[in-house]
């Protein structure tokens, strides 16, 4: 850590040399230039969390607009109790309270939407990448059981992005990074809004070598919407993304190429010209009635995407998911009610090839892939007294996956789920700054095709695993949120208690699978952010979890705490200046690594990483902005693919990013 301060001498001696001009260009304070131009929706999502007993924030796009945008850690990194770790490019390890554990690749047990609908395939897997954080006006996360509003049930909770409309970002709106390794990217976005109509797109593309070898990475997006105001009574708005993603995949590294030359790719992952190639397609529509006291919304979606993803072998999807929902509001006096529902309905052309360097060789694979989730839900909050709202609710959910094999000695098969979660919360506000909350809630999730289709028996064959069960779990949660003077907080700590967490095991009688349900794990933290604004030129802001996994008496690991997440996780930002001018130093420091297997026998190193962002303006409308990271060259492990053994040339280690600088200019005419 001493080595580290005084590599970083220099860096603090340049933030103390701001501070004179930083406090000089408070006096002509001027309105950072983004992508917004109203508050609008994010006064709205604030408004909704502030009604929600339990840990929830909105995160507006000026937290982040100095950065250079790629992934999802860059837009959530001081969201409290969000574990966010990057693997290469746009891919990242996005964790809430323990949620996906055991997935090295993907997502599972978090709900992503964007407008409110889920880009989540139908069985609930999904993929980040689709998601384009640099188009948001903000980002809404709703931790476990609080993202009851959009019907999510899982453990993690759900993290919804929101973008502008033609009344939130009029005019024209432009913005270039370049950066290292060869990183190129642009956004041009325009918004229009007449008394009846208003309209918004944006273009955006990108393109880098990226900071490991075969990581080479390009997209290009696009995302509008249009709403009309059919009456006083009725409005609509209908939506369209586009993503063409080409992304390289460099593979996992040993723990020793992890610390010592974490440029490298896999030897695997170059032969095989591993990758990820998505393009996708997503129309939707949301209609809203308002009565005053009572409010539907109702509205559809349709998603296609097809992945050609070259690993250990070709796989070839193409896949339709459609689906629909509605949400009902009524608010009279004291009580508040809400009832909603979402069906989601997908199929799946499923295709493996051997891997020739990354090409189609000959078929081993072909199953049509069917997956149905579906949940109704609802929630009444009572205040007895102006101070006190008491709310209790639920989700029922239910869904199937199933799959017909055309081609391969793999087994058809399908496997029914349903469960009901109930949860039971008060919100205590003893002045209109401050809250106390508390909940205790249900959560279940269902497996997806990863898990209910796995490679079992004897001999060996790809088949369902029918005992598999729903994950479930009981949390409590208490906590608080509020601003007092130059202060501002929000505090949460939660426990969990699951039964049939989906994690890694030694095949044997009783576990059929080598992805099955655990008898009893615990999930417990502490979820904290602390923001302090003394002056108008400065700010301190903070978020720390802490996360306590572990396993609860199990026949093969005991009470072994569970691999992947470290124990404390610390993230500190000063912004110094005004959007005239001004420079934010940053760190994260994680203490200790955590366990890389289930054994608890490799434990890998913490480290602390320090950054910086800074942002100028340029003339009337025009602002430059600089994002340094890694500053001193740390080497370090970011994110594990846990296993239950790990050796010293177990290949399940991912580096953290490399030093980087990138800058860049927005413009808005």
């Amino acid at each position: 850590m001493t080595k580290t301060a005084y590599r970083a001498a220099p860096l603090l001696a340049l933030v103390l040399s701001f501070v004179p001009a930083a406090a000089h260009a408070a006096e002509a304070e001027a309105d950072a230039t983004i992508i917004v131009t109203a508050p609008e929706l994010t006064n709205e999502a604030e408004a909704r969390v502030q009604k929600t007993a339990g840990g929830a924030d909105v995160v507006s796009h000026q937290d982040y607009a100095d950065k250079s945008i790629v992934s999802l850690r860059d837009t959530l990194a001081f969201s409290p109790g969000v574990y966010l770790q990057p693997r290469y490019g746009q891919e990242v390890r996005i964790s809430i309270r323990g949620s996906g554990l055991s997935r090295g690749f993907h997502m599972r047990g978090l709900t992503l939407l964007q407008d409110g609908v889920p880009i989540n395939l139908a069985d609930d897997n999904g993929d980040f990448q689709e998601l384009e954080p640099i188009f948001f006006d903000h980002l809404e996360v709703y931790r476990g059981a609080n993202a009851l509003r959009f019907g999510s049930g899982t453990l993690g909770g759900a993290v919804n992005g929101v973008t502008p409309t033609g009344r939130t970002a009029e005019g024209f709106y432009l913005r270039g990074d370049v950066g290292s390794f060869d990183s190129y990217r642009g956004l041009v976005s325009a918004g229009v809004a007449g008394d009846r109509v208003d309209a918004w797109a944006a273009v955006s593309a990108d393109t880098s070598s990226g900071d490991r070898d075969h990581v080479n990475r390009r997209s290009f997006r696009f995302h509008g919407n249009v709403g009309l105001k059919l009456s006083d009574v009725v409005s609509t708005r209908f939506y369209a993304s586009y993503n063409d993603i080409k992304q390289e995949i460099p593979g996992a590294l040993t723990f020793d190429q992890a610390l010592t030359t974490p440029r490298v790719a896999s030897a695997a992952a170059v032969a095989g010209d591993q990758a990820r190639d998505i393009v996708s397609l997503r129309l939707q529509n949301r209609t809203s009635f308002d009565w005053g006291a009572f409010k539907l919304d109702v509205g559809g979606f349709v998603n296609a995407k097809s992945l050609y993803h070259p690993i250990f072998q070709v796989i070839d999807q193409d896949s339709l998911d459609l689906g629909g929902f509605f949400r009902a509001d009524y608010a009279s006096g004291p009580i508040e009610v809400t009832l909603g529902g979402e069906l989601r309905r997908g199929s799946t052309d499923s295709r493996q090839y051997v891997n020739i360097a990354g090409r189609r060789g000959a078929l081993v694979f072909d199953a049509d892939q069917t997956a149905r989730t579906a949940n109704i839900y609802g929630e009444v909050r009572v205040r007895p007294v102006e101070q006190l709202t008491l709310i209790a609710g639920g989700v029922y959910a239910d869904g199937f996956r199933k799959r017909r094999v055309n081609i391969s000695t793999s087994r058809d098969g399908r496997i029914d789920f349903d469960a009901f979660s109930p949860k039971f919360g008060l919100l205590f506000e003893p002045s209109a700054d401050v809250q106390f909350f508390a909940n205790y809630s249900r959560s279940a999730e269902f497996p997806g095709f990863g898990e209910v289709f796995q490679t079992i028996g004897t001999p060996p064959v790809s088949q369902v695993v029918s005992t598999i069960r729903p994950q479930r779990a009981w949390t409590a949660e208490v906590g608080t949120r509020g601003k007092a003077g130059i202060v501002s907080w929000d505090l949460a700590l939660y426990r969990s208690t699951l039964k049939g967490e989906l994690l890694q095991f030694t095949t044997n009688v009783s576990i059929p699978a080598a992805t099955f349900n655990a008898d009893r794990t615990l999930h417990q933290g502490v979820e904290a952010a602390l923001e302090i604004a003394p002056t108008g030129w400065l700010r301190l802001r903070q978020v720390y979890t802490y996360s306590d996994f572990r396993f609860r008496g199990d026949s093969q690991f005991g009470n072994n705490r569970l691999p992947v997440v470290p124990k404390h996780v610390y993230r500190a930002e000063a912004r110094i200046g005004s959007d005239a001018l001004h420079i934010a130093p940053n760190v994260e420091w994680v203490p200790d690594g955590p366990f890389a297997d289930y054994r608890n026998l490799v434990q890998t190193p913490g480290y602390a990483l320090l950054g910086v962002t800074g942002g100028a303006r340029i003339a009337e409308g025009i602002d430059a902005f600089v994002d340094v990271r890694n500053i001193t060259g740390k080497k370090a492990i970011g994110d594990i693919s846990a296993a239950i053994t790990v050796t010293t040339a177990s290949a399940v280690y991912y580096p953290v990013e490399r030093r980087a600088v990138s800058a860049g200019i927005r413009a808005r005419f």
